[in-house]
């Protein structure tokens, strides 16, 4: 079975958590303008919130298409989790993507929120949040989670129901993504045959053909020299699972970085979200746009 895809491929582009807040308003505004059809925001510990971040861009813009990427299960109860999300889906319908994740292990246990068991957590998460985001009245004694008879007052409208998807890399998490989830979010670094393996694990977990898309983060940066990006990924390079000169990422002049993009498309990915390296993220970001415009030879 090959996961099915829910949409023609797409790009995107992460809102930095380096950057500030307030710049994200006139960067969505920026990215809408070029005609990019998502914006990914992050929710990292110390960084600014998802929620209120997701908000932001999705009020300062009018058609763009946001995601979370991704808000940690183990720090966030599932019942608020889709009172935020149900809020935001009736507010902007069909123009959010919800991400959900494990969770980085050292953050989760500094603010005392590590699970006793990761792949619990995020599946009785996830499937908390996409009953209640169904307008279902959710009982669970779970392993991690315990929820006895809520329901959403003002639950999405059936045909705005946001897609709930899992920010995973390891196999089993990639299982219980095709399991559970309505798709999958790679984290950057994964090219074409790391795509390939990926839709591999998540098919163990489908049944049926209930369709689930594949998302995955990608590097950017677009210029003649190659060790410039490099250099840039350098600061990346403590998290990073791959040696730097194992990293995909979509580089060199703008047709390069295309090529790139639909090698990625071409090996499963629905949308590719773009994450710029060094200055003038929304520069290299129109030349790779202007690029994937151009027809192929």
């Amino acid at each position: 079975m090959t996961a099915q895809r829910t949409a023609p491929h797409r790009i995107g582009v992460m809102y930095d958590r380096a950057w500030v807040p307030e710049g994200l308003p006139g960067f969505a505004r920026a990215v809408e303008a070029l005609g990019v059809e998502e914006l990914w925001v992050v929710e990292d510990l110390g960084w600014a919130g998802a929620m209120s971040s997701a908000a932001a861009a999705l009020g300062a813009t009018e058609r763009l298409r946001v995601g979370i990427g991704i808000a940690p299960a183990p720090l966030r109860n599932p019942v608020l989790l889709a009172m935020e999300l149900a809020a935001l889906a009736r507010m902007f319908p069909q123009r959010l993507t919800a991400g959900i994740g494990h969770g980085v292990a050292e953050w989760m246990a500094k603010v005392g929120a590590a699970p006793r068991s990761s792949l619990a957590r995020l599946e009785e998460t996830v499937t908390v949040v996409r009953a209640l985001l169904r307008g279902e009245e959710v009982t669970l004694h779970g392993r991690e989670v315990q929820v006895d008879g809520v329901r959403l007052v003002h639950p999405p409208a059936a045909d705005a129901v946001p897609p709930v998807i899992a920010g995973v890399r390891g196999p089993r998490s990639l299982e219980l993504s095709g399991r559970v989830t309505d798709g999958t979010l790679l984290d950057e670094g994964n090219g074409p045959d790391d795509l390939t393996r990926a839709l591999a694990r998540i098919d163990r977990g489908r049944s049926g053909e209930r369709p689930h898309s594949l998302n995955v983060f990608t590097f950017l940066h677009v210029g003649e020299d190659p060790a410039q990006a490099r250099a840039a990924l350098e600061v990346h390079a403590d998290w990073l699972p791959t040696p730097l000169d194992q990293v995909f990422i979509a580089g060199g002049a703008p047709a390069a970085a295309a090529a790139a993009v639909r090698a990625l498309w071409a090996a499963g990915a629905q949308t590719v979200v773009l994450r710029p390296l060094g200055p003038d993220p929304l520069d290299q970001l129109s030349a790779l746009h202007a690029a994937l415009q151009q027809p192929q030879a």
